[in-house]
């Protein structure tokens, strides 16, 4: 009997891990892309949406007074800060707007507590009637996402603008005005390219994949051909090369970028999307040769020829 039950415990324990590592390999995808998604909406809210929000919120204390009016009639005299109910609705305004003499008081006790300078009555008004507002504000979640309503219709504008040949001639003026700035002009030319890399009209192409032997000789590695041979690196080492994007894993957007003879690159018969995908997976999702499936004879023997090339010919000496 004892031993039925080890050996339903073991079975239980065997098929527990089993189906675990299961429904965590199905589940996990989802949970990281989910977090990465709350990460990038949390990013945009709080540098993007809460700013536009806050901007928003002064513009309407600035405004309100200017077109609803913040006296009483004629006749009667508005005090500095309303006190009743029936005295804000003769002015007009919300409740939010008119802070009591208490909480007035209550402020700048505070203050004086926290050895804080004293502030004037109306200042205390208008700080606290700031303060409610964005309570106000923040306790509707259909108010808190006009900040990211407004950058997007923001944005849209801004390339409907800029976009066109008036747009851009305005806009590249701008911009060599900026480049005379100290700081700016050593930081702004690299964040706009590699923007333009990324989202640009003329996103960074890559013409092929290739095998490069990286980091060292014997240990072949995925890059992908960025671009050809330039001037300044041809005078350098007297080799016609590749420029090469190594993407790491499992983020392929980051990586290191080489300059490989173009004899040392062996091309491999796979799109791009696949050499991605290779590297992403750490390799578990291969790929298949897109001039040939299920053939990789072609690369195999440009392997073999450039091991045994490099294994004849001495390393050059670019300072001869």
């Amino acid at each position: 009997m004892a031993k039925a039950t080890s050996g339903s415990q073991r079975t239980f324990m065997a098929d527990f891990r089993k189906f675990f590592g299961r429904g965590l390999a199905i589940l996990l995808p989802s949970i990281i892309t989910l977090w990465i998604l709350w990460q990038l909406t949390v990013f945009v809210y709080r540098n993007v949406g809460a700013p536009i929000n806050a901007g928003i919120r002064l513009v309407i204390l600035e405004v309100i007074p200017r077109v609803v009016g913040e006296a009483a009639p004629a006749d009667e005299p508005a005090p500095a800060v309303p006190t009743d109910e029936a005295q804000r609705k003769k002015v007009g305004l919300p409740d939010w707007w008119s802070p009591t003499r208490e909480q007035v008081s209550n402020y700048q006790a505070s203050r004086r507590r926290d050895n804080l300078p004293a502030v004037s009555e109306q200042r205390a008004v208008v700080y606290l009637r700031r303060k409610a507002f964005e309570l106000w504000w923040k306790s509707r979640w259909y108010l808190e996402a006009t900040g990211l309503i407004v950058a997007i219709v923001l944005i849209y504008l801004s390339g409907l603008l800029l976009g066109n040949f008036l747009g851009k001639q305005i806009y590249g003026r701008l911009e060599r005005l900026l480049a005379r700035v100290p700081v700016w002009k050593h930081i702004y030319p690299h964040v706009k390219q590699l923007v333009n890399m990324i989202m640009g009209e003329k996103q960074i192409a890559f013409s092929k994949a290739v095998l490069v032997q990286y980091p060292r000789q014997g240990l072949w590695t995925v890059g992908l051909v960025t671009n050809s041979t330039n001037p300044v690196l041809k005078a350098a080492n007297g080799r016609e090369s590749y420029s090469v994007f190594i993407p790491s894993t499992p983020t392929p957007f980051t990586g290191f970028t080489i300059v490989v003879p173009i004899e040392d690159a062996i091309t491999l018969p796979v799109t791009i999307d696949q050499a991605i995908r290779f590297v992403i997976t750490a390799g578990v999702l291969g790929f298949q040769p897109k001039d040939a499936p299920g053939e990789p004879k072609p690369a195999l023997e440009a392997i073999t020829k450039a091991t045994e090339r490099q294994a004849q010919e001495p390393p050059p000496n670019p300072g001869a």
